[in-house]
C-alpha cells in the first residue's frame, strides 16, 4: 500500500509543477494554466507572468502577442484583488499594460501609460527594492519622453540611466536588466557604454530559459554595433 501511494505521490508530482519552475525552463502556457488553476496572488502573478513572456518570446503574430497579453492582464488583476498588497500583481499588471498600449488605438494608449506608471509606483512602494519595477519605470520615461509625451505624464529622459543604475546595484546578475540597459543607451546615443552593458549580459551565468533568449537578443544588439 505504502509503495502504490509513493507511486501515486511520484506520478501527481510530475503532473503538476511549480509555475516558477515552469516559466524557468520556457513552458510558459503550462506554467499560465498551473498559476490560474492554484488560485492564489503569488500563483496568479506567476500565471500573468507566464502569459507575458509567451507573448514576448514565443507567440509569432500581433494577434497572438496581444491575446496572450491580454491574458496576462486578467491574471495579474486576479493577483491584486486576491491581495492588493502583493506588489508583483501591481508589477504584472504595469507589464502586461505596458506592451498592450502597442496594440490598442491612441486613446486606451494614453490610459493604459498612466496605469503602467501608477502601477510601477505601487509595486515600488510596496516593495522599494523591486529591481525590474525600477528596470520598466526606466523604460517607462524613455519611452514616452522619446515620443514627446513625457510632459504629459511626468516621464523625463534623466531619469533613464538612474533608475537603470539603481536597479543594477540591486541586482547586478540580471541578464534582462543588462541587455534592457544596453538597449536604452543604443537608443540615447551612446554605444560605447551600450557595449559594456550588453558584453555583460553575456558574462553572466544563463540559468532560465529566458536568461538564455535574452543572451541571444544581446548578441544581436552587439552585432548591430559593430
Amino acid at each position: 500500500m505504502k509503495k502504490i501511494l509513493a507511486l501515486v505521490a511520484l506520478l501527481f508530482a510530475i503532473a503538476w509543477a511549480n509555475p516558477a519552475t515552469l516559466i524557468d525552463e520556457g513552458r510558459f502556457q503550462q506554467a499560465y494554466e498551473e498559476g490560474l488553476a492554484e488560485g492564489t496572488a503569488a500563483s496568479y502573478a506567476l500565471a500573468a507572468k507566464a502569459a507575458s513572456y509567451y507573448a514576448g518570446y514565443v507567440a509569432s503574430t500581433g494577434k497572438d502577442k496581444e491575446a496572450w497579453f491580454s491574458k496576462a492582464e486578467a491574471a495579474a488583476k486576479k493577483a491584486i484583488a486576491a491581495d492588493p498588497a502583493y506588489p508583483e500583481g501591481y508589477f504584472e499588471l504595469a507589464r502586461a499594460q505596458g506592451r498592450l498600449s502597442q496594440y490598442r488605438g491612441i486613446l486606451a494608449s494614453l490610459n493604459l501609460a498612466s496605469s503602467v506608471r501608477d502601477n510601477l509606483k505601487k509595486t515600488l512602494e510596496l516593495d522599494p527594492k523591486h529591481d525590474s519595477a525600477l528596470v520598466a519605470l526606466a523604460l517607462w520615461n524613455l519611452e514616452l519622453a522619446q515620443k514627446g509625451v513625457g510632459w504629459m505624464y511626468g516621464a523625463s529622459i534623466k531619469r533613464v540611466e538612474p533608475l537603470f543604475q539603481e536597479a543594477i546595484a540591486l541586482n547586478p546578475t540580471a541578464i534582462a536588466h543588462r541587455l534592457e540597459y544596453g538597449g536604452a543607451l543604443i537608443r540615447l546615443k551612446k554605444p560605447e557604454r551600450a557595449r559594456e552593458q550588453l558584453e555583460k549580459a553575456l558574462e553572466l551565468p544563463a540559468r532560465t530559459w529566458v536568461d538564455r533568449a535574452d543572451q541571444e537578443k544581446a548578441r544581436a544588439l552587439l552585432e548591430s554595433l559593430k
